[in-house]
């Protein structure tokens, strides 16, 4: 099965899977960090050594001093002072050694999901609920996932300190290395339960989901107007409240049913440690010094069993558990990436076709186009119309390739979009979305962004801030292209939604030759004459371009914008209800006709 596959197990349940996983991701930071971790490493075991020990000096100091053999007690003083010392040195050595290490891959991680992220072509991952579960999880994991080399380490130190332990109890009486049984049940519990624990609570995390989202709303800025004005500050309140207790009630129930069992197996260990000790000291009659070193090392067994099986236990609950999803995500990136070889054609000579392209978003059945067969001609301005939900947008997102088509194919001069690189399509592509992002840098750089290679170049920005129509955007910052922009920011400047959508027009057009400029409604925030001068400008220059063939894609609602472009293709029903030019359409006196006699009506009135 597909690890890209939502509703799959998540990768790395079985146990290889689970061991593949945290290698993969060991893997991943010995790339990144491989002194730093092998340091660490190293330091982590050594420094279990010296308390390990001190149970054997304990019992060599005892038995000295009840025998009277001053030679015994010196060798034990030194090594009580040296494992002290060592244990005191290797820890500050170790601790500081480690958090170097942390701060280093802690950044290389961050920057691997945010690059896995980035680098995957469609955007489904960014859409669809149960990968977004998946991601929320990931992103509240990946800020720590440093720790988990940590506890990796640690846990092999444990793990380190016990075997030393077993040793010691076992130069007593072999029998008594027998009591790392006791431990057995709770190793499994400690690595059952914290499992048990995350599959609940991955099961509802869409409500811990809600109820992050609800209280970003009733504490943020950008909805409070409308938190007041509609007075639905309790109602949020109280909606998070109930997300939060659908979240925290099957959570609280499995962690308590897992307490009780983990509160058993202790039990089962306390028995036994008690067992031993009676044992050594009135069946076997061993003396003084072997029974301190029994109960020593019975009180550090237990201690050391504690600690490794609570680290074993959040390796496999959390941090295993995160790696899962490290792998998933790579695998999923990975898989996404494939794209053809094929490059795209320097000139469009015959256009961009879609051929029976009928499409549904991932997870459903519903048919958002549905066998549209369309030619985009070379060198056109196409208008897309349509009703809400007539899969405008949708079409804009296949023609950028942020989805492939369910059945059927769009060329592009004759050549299957599905065989062309997808970076090198994108690089022929530029565009503006009514979805745009607020990308609060300079304005030279948020205008730059479109076109990276040229992101700092002045003459570039101010000739698409031209094309935009965004000069009296700029000509209003204090320090012009050099302004920050947004308010958070030291000296950021204020920009309304208006303004903010002209500088995304603007990066739109930072491409000078893109074979595909898509608009998908970019200046909705705009009046509708400023829009119709704009889009008039757009038209006259893409006509006037003759070097690339570009074909120029508009989607707008109003249709005294659409009349100018070369052709009008009407979307009602996924399906395409009409296609042609603004007289002839009118003269079929269509839907078209209809929708546009209503619009020009409203103007009217």
């Amino acid at each position: 099965m597909s690890t890209s596959d939502p509703h799959a197990a998540p990768p790395g349940d079985d146990l290889p899977g689970a061991m593949t996983s945290l290698w993969r991701t060991f893997r991943l930071g010995a790339r990144a960090e491989p002194r730093l971790l092998g340091l660490s490493l190293g330091l982590a075991l050594l420094m279990m050594l010296p308390d390990a020990l001190l149970a054997l000096w304990l019992g060599l100091l005892v038995s000295g001093v009840v025998d009277g053999r001053d030679g015994r007690v010196g060798v034990a003083a030194i090594g009580l002072a040296v494992s002290a010392t060592a244990t005191w040195y290797l820890s500050v050595l170790s601790q500081r050694v480690q958090r170097r290490f942390r701060d280093r891959i802690a950044i290389a991680l961050e920057s691997h999901v945010a690059s896995l992220q980035a680098s995957v072509a469609t955007i489904e991952h960014h859409e669809r609920p149960e990968h977004l579960d998946r991601l929320a999880m990931l992103r509240d994991q990946v800020f720590a996932l440093d720790h988990m080399f940590m506890s990796l380490f640690s846990t092999l130190g444990w793990l380190f300190r016990l075997v030393i332990t077993g040793v010691l109890l076992a130069s007593v009486h072999p029998a008594l290395a027998l009591l790392l049984l006791c431990a057995v049940p709770a190793f499994v519990t400690s690595t059952w339960r914290p499992a048990v624990e995350r599959r609940v609570e991955e099961s509802v995390v869409s409500n811990s989901r809600l109820a992050r989202h609800l209280f970003v709303v009733g504490t943020s800025a950008p909805p409070g107007k409308e938190v007041r004005v509609t007075g639905t500050e309790h109602r949020i309140r109280a909606e998070r409240q109930a997300a939060w207790e659908r979240w925290y009630r099957p959570v609280a129930a499995a962690r308590a049913t897992t307490a009780l069992w983990h509160a058993a197996v202790w039990a089962l260990f306390g028995a036994g440690y008690v067992a031993a000790v009676v044992v050594v000291a009135s069946v076997w009659n061993r003396g003084v010094g072997q029974v301190v070193l029994v109960v020593a090392a019975g009180i550090r067994l237990s201690s050391y069993i504690g600690a490794a099986a609570e680290e074993i236990g959040f390796l496999r609950g959390f941090w295993l558990d995160a790696s899962r999803r490290l792998v998933w995500l790579e695998d999923y990136a990975a898989e996404r990436a494939r794209s053809g070889g094929a490059v795209p054609p320097e000139v469009l000579v015959d256009g961009i076709r879609l051929d029976r392209v009928s499409f549904a978003y991932p997870g459903t059945d519903r048919l958002v186009l549905d066998d549209v067969d369309l030619h985009l001609p070379a060198g056109a301005v196409v208008a897309v119309v349509g009703e809400n939900g007539a899969g405008k947008s949708t079409l804009v997102k296949l023609l950028a390739r942020m989805y492939a088509p369910t059945t059927g194919r769009i060329t592009v001069d004759g050549v299957d979009l599905a065989e062309v690189d997808t970076a090198a399509w994108r690089d022929r592509l530029a565009g503006a979305f009514q979805d745009f992002f607020r990308f609060e840098f300079v304005a030279q750089q948020t205008v730059g962004l479109g076109h990276l290679p040229r992101v700092d170049e002045r003459p570039a920005a101010e000739a698409a801030i031209d094309r935009a129509g965004a000069d009296d955007v700029v000509d209003r910052l204090a320090r012009g292209l050099d302004t920050q922009l947004g308010v958070t920011w030291d000296e950021g400047a204020e920009v309304s939604f208006g303004q903010w959508q002209k500088l995304a027009l603007a990066r739109g057009f930072m491409r000078d030759d893109p074979l595909l400029l898509v608009l998908d409604e970019p200046t909705a925030a705009l009046d509708a004459e400023t829009e119709h001068a704009l889009f008039e400008r757009f038209a006259d220059a893409a006509r006037r371009d003759e070097g690339t063939g570009r074909v120029t894609v508009l989607v707008s609602h109003r249709f005294s914008t659409v009349r100018m472009a070369d052709l009008i293709v009407v979307l009602d029903g996924n399906r395409v209800a009409e296609v042609g030019t603004h007289d002839e359409l009118m003269a079929r006196d269509g839907q078209y006709a209809s929708l546009f006699r209503i619009q020009a009506a409203a103007y009217r009135a």
